[in-house]
């Protein structure tokens, strides 16, 4: 069972509120200079020309005032809490700028994708937090870009395993 603050608790149970809950991306690569941040929360403006939202917070490092995470029209399925299977993410990023379809081409390899959960009127509170998560494939049309994220299956760890030497584990060889 994860744990969210009292406000998110609050915001749940309420018949209507004013709280709203933002996602965070935090996506990273070798061959992006800088990651990519967006959100799906318009929390403020951060520029007039050109025109742009998003959501500063202190989500994976990030500076909020010369790091924000970019609004994108994006919906999401969250990773589940299920303990027999890996987590696995889904986000579908709709009206698609052709600067996010440059970079998501620009990546061959998988990339690392950091999720979290936040309210808006308090971005930098994580409500829940997925770490690691691999950009296993991208699928998309002239509207929408479909992302799939999964962890690393545990069938891919390494069989065996190390073995315990005195030189890789002196503690147990006293």
């Amino acid at each position: 069972m994860r744990r969210i603050s009292l406000n998110q608790r609050l915001s749940h149970d309420a018949h209507t509120t004013e709280e709203i809950e933002a996602a965070l991306f935090h996506i990273e690569h070798e061959d992006l200079s800088d990651p990519v941040r967006f959100s799906t929360d318009p929390t403020e403006r951060l520029s007039d020309d050109p025109l742009a939202y998003g959501t500063r917070s202190t989500f994976n490092g990030a500076n909020p005032v010369s790091q924000p995470f970019q609004f994108v029209l994006v919906s999401t399925d969250m990773p589940s809490d299920l303990e027999e299977a890996p987590a696995e993410a889904t986000l579908v990023l709709e009206n698609v700028t052709r600067g996010i379809a440059d970079v998501l081409q620009m990546i061959t390899t998988q990339a690392s994708v950091h999720m979290a959960l936040v309210l808006a009127s308090s971005p930098n509170q994580i409500e829940a937090e997925y770490r690691d998560l691999k950009l296993v494939r991208a699928e998309g049309n002239a509207s929408e870009i479909t992302l799939f994220l999964s962890r690393q299956p545990i069938e891919e760890e390494s069989f065996p395993s190390v073995r315990m030497t005195k030189q890789r584990f002196p503690g147990l060889h006293r």
